[in-house]
């Protein structure tokens, strides 16, 4: 489980950020390509994994990635 205290993910954006390339409407503050969350994706899902996302009650973001034994 991976957690931060940072903006969380707006509604709009939750369907959508697994996908390559999709950066979320409060992602103005931080670089990057929008790459991340789908190559965690595929690697869990080759591995018969998942990952999911949870907007935390305090704030910020919690993915929890799974791959069986």
């Amino acid at each position: 489980m991976i957690e931060d205290a940072g903006a969380g993910v707006p509604g709009a954006d939750r369907d959508k950020i697994f996908e390559p390339f999709y950066r979320a409407s409060t992602a103005t503050q931080s670089s990057g390509a929008g790459l991340g969350l789908s190559i965690v994706r595929q690697i869990a899902r080759a591995h018969g994994g998942s990952v999911e996302y949870a907007s935390r009650p305090e704030g910020g973001s919690r993915f929890t990635v799974t791959i069986p034994l």
